[in-house]
C-alpha cells in the first residue's frame, strides 16, 4: 500500500480530480476548435499564403497547424495550466481541511511538497507532449503532411522540423516554470486555490506590461516571460542559441527562487486546516 505522501499516491489523487480531467479535455479540444474555426473561414487560405503571421499558414499542413496551436496555447492557456497544476494542490488540501491530517504522520513537510510539486511538474510535461502530438495528428488528417512553411519564406522538411520542435517543447516547458513556481509560492500560504492561480497570473501580466516599457532598457531581459517566444527562432532555416540560453537560465533562476520561497514559507507556517 502506498504512503499517503508518496508520488504514486499523490499521482492517483491528482489524476482523479475533476480539474485534471477538465484540463486534459480542454487540451484535446483546442486543436478541434481551431479546425472548426478555420472551416468557417471562407477566405482563400490554403495554398495562397502571403502573410508573415503563423495563423496565415496554419492550414498549409499538419506541421504548420501544430506550431500554430503550440504558439497560441503557450501565450495564455499553458500559463494558466502551469499555475493551476502547481498552485492548486496545497491550498486545495487546506480548503478541504485535510492538510493537517496529512501532516499528522511523522513525515517532514518537505516530503509533502516534493510529492505535490513533482506530480504537478510531470503533469505539465505530459500535457506539453500530448498537445502538439494530438495537434499534429489532427492537422495531418485535415490538412495533410506537407513540409513546414516558414512565414516570410522558406520551408523545413518534417525530418528537419521534428527535432527542432522537440527542443521547442522542452523550452516552453522550462519557460512555464516561473509562473508555476510563483503560483506554488503563493499557494502554500493560502487556503484558497483561486488566490494562488490568480496571483500568479497577475504577476505574469504585470511582468508582460513592464516588458513592453522601452524605458526599462535591458532590465526587461530578466523579467519572467521576456524570452517566452524565443523558441520560434528554432523554426528558421538558421537559428541562434543566444536568446534560448538566456531564456532557459532566467526561467530556471526565477523558478528556483520562488520554489525556495514556497518551501521556506511552508516550513514556518502554522497548518490549522
Amino acid at each position: 500500500m502506498s504512503s499517503p505522501l508518496s508520488f504514486r499516491a499523490e499521482w492517483g489523487r491528482q489524476v482523479g480530480r475533476t480539474r485534471t480531467k477538465w484540463i486534459l479535455g480542454i487540451v484535446l479540444a483546442l486543436p478541434l476548435i481551431f479546425v472548426g474555426a478555420f472551416a468557417l473561414d471562407r477566405g482563400p487560405r490554403q495554398g495562397s499564403q502571403t502573410g508573415t503571421r503563423m495563423v496565415d499558414y496554419a492550414t498549409s499542413g499538419g506541421a504548420n497547424f501544430t506550431v500554430f496551436v503550440l504558439l497560441v496555447a503557450s501565450e495564455l492557456l499553458l500559463v494558466i495550466v502551469a499555475a493551476l497544476l502547481l498552485g492548486d494542490p496545497v491550498p486545495a488540501e487546506a480548503s478541504w481541511s485535510s492538510l493537517r491530517y496529512l501532516l499528522t504522520a511523522p513525515v517532514r513537510r518537505a516530503r509533502l511538497l516534493t510529492a505535490k510539486v513533482s506530480v504537478g511538474v510531470v503533469h505539465l510535461a505530459i500535457l506539453l507532449i500530448v498537445l502538439p502530438t494530438w495537434a499534429f495528428l489532427i492537422g495531418s488528417l485535415v490538412y495533410g503532411t506537407s513540409s513546414f512553411t516558414i512565414p516570410g519564406g522558406g520551408a523545413l522538411t518534417l525530418a528537419e522540423l521534428l527535432p527542432r520542435l522537440a527542443i521547442a517543447i522542452a523550452y516552453i516547458f522550462v519557460a512555464m516554470l516561473p509562473v508555476a513556481a510563483i503560483a506554488f509560492a503563493i499557494g502554500v500560504g493560502t487556503d484558497t486555490p483561486l488566490a494562488a492561480v490568480g496571483g500568479a497570473l497577475i504577476a505574469y501580466i504585470v511582468a508582460g506590461i513592464l516588458d513592453s516599457i522601452d524605458a526599462l532598457g535591458s532590465i526587461r531581459n530578466g523579467l519572467p516571460g521576456h524570452y517566452q517566444r524565443s523558441w520560434l527562432e528554432l523554426l528558421q532555416p538558421t537559428y541562434d542559441w543566444v536568446a534560448l540560453r538566456h531564456g532557459v537560465l532566467w526561467s530556471i533562476l526565477w523558478a528556483l527562487i520562488f520554489f525556495a520561497l514556497g518551501w521556506r514559507r511552508f516550513a514556518r507556517k502554522d497548518v490549522l486546516s
